[in-house]
């Protein structure tokens, strides 16, 4: 659960200081992408390499991506269809450009959104489709790799918290960090983001086969995504943390990066769901709110 490295250092647990830290695409990712979703912005994921999958089609090799899981001989049916957006008043749906090109359309309409301040403070806009596309598949699984977070560093350290028995945990102060992206996310209007999901979904699909899905469809991966991380508990009191030993001859100079769960049954959870945690049991509850409020509208109703 090291911090992971990234072009603007880590986000680390440690005492206070240079504001260095990145945002994983937690509900910026799955809100933006659906508008705005990327919730949990520290770094503090053990970074491994992750291997290669065998591409099911062409690669593409702008695609800053992390493949997944083998897939099965057939695709199975759609379970949660996403409708084309309302015809314009002329009758006719805007064509949209090519995946390649479609930043800056993509960057308008979320400046439209979200307002360009925060476009710029919170998101990464260069390949953001497929960026933001990675990132949901990867929320569910082990690792999340930052280089194909579609968000950018954010201020302020991680912090943690030693008691008198030597034990340390995330510091409480420490959920004051993600204040900032857990209040754009609250004001986003959630119809008005799921409308856009909608508008650009061509999109999101194109990029989601290219990851290595032919033929499966993103959106019920997106809504079996939300439904991971909604139900992800929330702790009673603030996990505590270990820091990671590391054996050789050349000295650690950021042991803030080395920090692990302590607790095995954390630390074996998802990126994501870690990602939540970090937060603080106060966002990670209004994050799930919204991302109910995101599923409701983007998933058929269950069946009872």
């Amino acid at each position: 659960m090291t911090d992971t490295p990234s072009s603007n250092p880590h986000t680390p647990l440690a005492p206070r200081g240079p504001r260095t830290s990145r945002v994983p695409a937690l509900i910026i990712t799955v809100i933006v992408l659906v508008a705005v979703l990327a919730a949990g912005y520290v770094g503090w994921q053990r970074f491994k390499p992750v291997p290669a999958p065998e591409p099911a089609t062409e690669p593409v090799a702008s695609a800053p991506l992390v493949p997944a899981v083998p897939l099965a001989p057939t695709p199975p049916a759609i379970e949660h269809p996403i409708e084309p957006p309302p015809d314009d008043a002329a009758g006719t749906v805007a064509a949209l450009p090519a995946l390649d090109e479609a930043d800056r359309l993509v960057g308008e309409l979320l400046n439209d959104l979200l307002t360009r301040s925060n476009v710029l403070t919170f998101l990464q806009l260069d390949g953001f489709v497929r960026r933001a596309v990675a990132t949901v598949d990867n929320l569910a699984r082990e690792q999340a790799p930052s280089r194909v977070w579609p968000v950018n560093p954010t201020p302020e350290r991680f912090t943690v918290l030693r008691g008198s028995d030597g034990v340390q945990t995330i510091h409480p102060d420490n959920q004051r960090r993600y204040t900032p992206l857990v209040e754009m996310i609250d004001a986003v209007d959630t119809a008005q983001a799921v409308a856009l999901y909608r508008r650009l979904y061509p999109l999101f699909q194109q990029a989601y086969e290219e990851l290595g899905f032919p033929g499966r469809y993103f959106n019920d991966r997106l809504v079996q995504v939300l439904d991971h991380l909604i139900a992800t508990p929330v702790p009673g009191a603030p996990p505590s943390v270990t820091l990671v030993e590391v054996k050789g001859e050349v000295p650690s100079t950021r042991p803030w990066v080395r920090y692990e769960f302590a607790d095995p049954a954390l630390e074996s959870l998802s990126a994501g769901r870690k990602m939540l945690l970090r937060t603080g049991p106060a966002n990670q509850q209004r994050l799930q709110a919204k991302l109910r409020d995101i599923r409701q509208r983007i998933a058929r109703p269950q069946r009872r």
